[in-house]
């Protein structure tokens, strides 16, 4: 089993309120000791000093393809490019083929991501094949390994259908994930409605189409009592509404993207298909929302919702490209280089929105989201400091099509330990 002593290294855990510089000791797999200094023979070293140790990131919104759509992610490169970025666990979406609606699927996925090793917390079907019209059987998917159900990509409209999904859930103790998106509203938009779409002669999408699903739905979670997970959030008005049920006590989570965060429409006027995504990118006041919810809590993690498409599918006219970017590998770059040294929102903030609410959220095992002498070593090395430049041929990701290739950043993780084992530089 992998044993490491790290000597040196600043570690921060908001979780057990720790931040400051200790040598830590990894032995058969687990944290061993957590001191200010240790000695131990016949193991292997590693310098910490001017890095930062993390508890292992979570990403909560992947789109690992497989099976199938191998042609654009497998499990296996998913969860390597996954390790390169920092992550040591995914919330896989189910929209595959054959979708995450019987427990075999379910089943193969969880043995693939074995094979790496690297955490894979499966997200079951809201509804048969997610078209809607029929709830799947939950109960068989948790049993499965599903930690959480959705239909991404689809909105469950039926309110009925919602309310008895939700009700369904709740007495199964899996989270609902909800994709806020009312396709009557956006049917045929490819970006933003606002000034942007109208100087490019493309259809847009109105904030109102996500405002109003996020309406319902959180009226819905009152209702039953359940637990609600809103996912890549990015308008104003959403916003709003979920920091108003949030005073309410309605219990109702969300998650934003690095993109959202980070980007706005305005990027779209070269026509390029890599700033393509749903929802799309929106306008300077909904990305200062985006802060201000992260900010204030509003927000409560920060989720890639990584989507590879092959360069054919992506080189097709603007309207015509599928919609989703990749973005585990880039995420906490991104993240790093627009909230942590811009000073929007401090290191500890920053593992609370993509470590320690994402294992609370999805009720991770008691080792994720924090660093616990007895536990599993799944850990994040990070420099923060390392300026790189994303380039196309250093994806490992089967996909290349990220929104942020030529983009500076400011932060990198440059090891991850996951399952106890130190992945580092070549994957």
């Amino acid at each position: 089993m992998f044993s490491l002593l790290i000597k040196q290294i600043h570690i921060v855990d908001p979780k057990n309120q720790v931040d400051g510089v200790f040598d830590l000791l990894i032995k058969n797999g687990k944290v061993n000791e957590i001191k200010k200094e240790i000695k131990a023979d016949g193991v292997e070293t590693l310098d910490g000093k001017n890095l930062h140790l993390l508890p292992g990131l979570i990403d909560m919104h992947v789109h690992f393809r497989e099976p199938g759509y191998e042609q654009k992610e497998t499990i296996i490169s998913g969860a390597k490019a996954a390790l390169k970025g920092g992550f040591v666990g995914v919330v896989t979406m189910p929209n595959t083929n054959p979708p995450c609606d019987h427990q075999s699927v379910i089943d193969n996925i969880i043995r693939k991501s074995n094979e790496v090793p690297f955490y894979i917390f499966p997200s079951g079907t809201i509804t048969k094949e997610r078209a809607g019209k029929e709830l799947s059987e939950m109960a068989d998917l948790k049993r499965a390994g599903a930690w959480a159900v959705t239909d991404d990509g689809n909105w469950v409209s039926d309110p009925l259908l919602m309310r008895r999904a939700l009700e369904y859930a709740s007495m199964l103790d899996l989270l609902v994930i909800s994709h806020a998106e009312d396709h009557r509203l956006s049917a045929g938009g490819v970006m933003n409605e606002g000034i942007m779409s109208t100087r490019l002669g493309l259809t847009g999408i109105p904030n109102e189409s996500e405002a109003i699903a996020v309406s319902r739905d959180i009226l819905l979670a009152e209702l039953t009592g359940a637990k609600l997970h809103l996912t890549h959030i990015s308008t104003r008005l959403a916003v709003e509404l979920i920091r108003e049920a949030k005073k309410k006590k309605i219990s109702v989570t969300t998650d934003a993207t690095p993109h959202h965060l980070a980007l706005i429409d305005e990027t779209l006027e070269q026509y390029d298909t890599n700033f393509k995504m749903m929802p799309p990118l929106r306008s300077k006041e909904d990305r200062k929302a985006i802060i201000e919810g992260l900010k204030d809590g509003t927000i409560d993690a920060i989720a890639t919702d990584h989507a590879p498409h092959t360069e054919e599918e992506k080189m097709a006219e603007f309207p015509d490209a599928p919609v989703g970017v990749i973005g585990v590998e880039t995420a906490l770059g991104v993240v790093l280089t627009e909230l942590y040294h811009k000073k929007v929102l401090s290191l500890s903030e920053i593992i609370l929105k993509m470590s320690t609410n994402p294992a609370q959220i999805v009720k991770l095992p008691n080792g994720f989201g924090q660093i616990k002498i007895g536990t599993e070593a799944n850990l994040t090395l990070v420099d923060l400091n390392q300026e790189w430049v994303v380039k196309r041929e250093d994806f490992i990701s089967k996909s290349k099509n990220s929104c942020f290739i030529g983009a500076k950043l400011k932060g990198k993780a440059v090891g991850t330990i996951c399952r106890g084992k130190l992945w580092r530089e070549p994957f």
